[in-house]
């Protein structure tokens, strides 16, 4: 009988994270329970500690891969660059499209109680960047307040992520939850207009 094949630092490494995201996707929380993703990799523990020390590790370096494909398909740059409610609607389009492929991965290790304060600053800074720039643009366009800006910044974007969720479910088709989400941007930004939230003479 050959002898098993030892697996370089860099494949187990792609295991390990390959593994975590579809136990958190599948839990929907967090932490994971490392006999259930030993057992998933076909590794010890104690191998899973050799690459990632903490969890809070685990889910940084997930993080960090999810912010990279954003990043890749130009989703800061849209934020910063791009006038008025082309950026939303183009921003709105990336984020539907990534979580439709890849499920809210990002959303359950942002906003999970387990990992507040264990957040890498760095992807803290990348989302804090995305959401001050729509924030900044809507009390400059929409002059709203910088409170109203930011809370209206986060609505807007919970739109994709949700349809993106019921994309990556199977519940409905991409094409589907583009147009619902062209739509209800659209609708979001109009009501915050000043001439639509203005008193009838």
């Amino acid at each position: 009988m050959a002898p098993r094949q030892r697996l370089s630092a860099e494949v187990r490494r792609r295991q390990i994270l390959d593994a975590a995201a579809a136990l958190v996707l599948e839990q929907g929380h967090l932490p994971l329970s490392l006999e259930r993703l030993a057992g998933r990799v076909g590794v010890s523990k104690g191998l899973i500690y050799e690459y990632f020390p903490t969890q809070p590790d685990l889910f940084n370096a997930l993080l960090a891969e999810e912010q990279a494909a954003l990043r890749a398909d130009g989703m800061p740059e849209t934020a910063e660059d791009v006038a008025g409610s082309s950026a939303a609607h183009r921003c709105a389009d990336v984020y539907l499209r990534h979580i439709a492929s890849t499920g809210p991965l990002a959303h359950f290790i942002l906003r999970d109680a387990y990992m507040a304060g264990h957040v890498d600053p760095a992807a803290v800074r990348l989302r804090d960047r995305l959401i001050r720039g729509f924030a900044r643009r809507a009390r400059l366009e929409l002059r709203l307040p910088a409170a109203e800006a930011i809370a209206a910044v986060l609505l807007v974007l919970a739109i994709p992520e949700e349809m993106g969720r019921l994309v990556w479910q199977g519940d409905i088709p991409l094409e589907t939850a583009q147009k619902l989400v062209a739509q209800l941007v659209t609708s979001s930004v109009t009501a915050l207009t000043p001439a639509a939230s203005a008193d009838p003479a």
